[in-house]
């Protein structure tokens, strides 16, 4: 358990380098993907961040009309 704190601390940290305004070097490559996942196991974008701030697509993306065993 305290790998799995240490590393989600680490992506934590990252994600807030690399969205602040002033830009600090991340430790590694591991970063938090923006998304938050309730309870009830609903996934919803970070307050703020409906799109990644770098490139600007979409965090949960959309729905298509392509089968599951292409798009997973």
């Amino acid at each position: 358990m305290e790998c799995v704190e240490s590393v989600n601390k680490i992506a934590e940290d990252n994600w807030k380098k690399f969205t602040d305004d002033d830009f600090k070097p991340l430790q590694g490559h591991i970063m938090k993907y923006p998304i938050k996942v309730n309870a009830n196991g609903k996934v919803s974008s970070l307050p703020g961040f409906e799109s990644f701030p770098d490139v600007g697509g979409k965090v949960l993306g959309s729905r298509s009309t392509l089968p599951n065993a292409l798009t997973t």
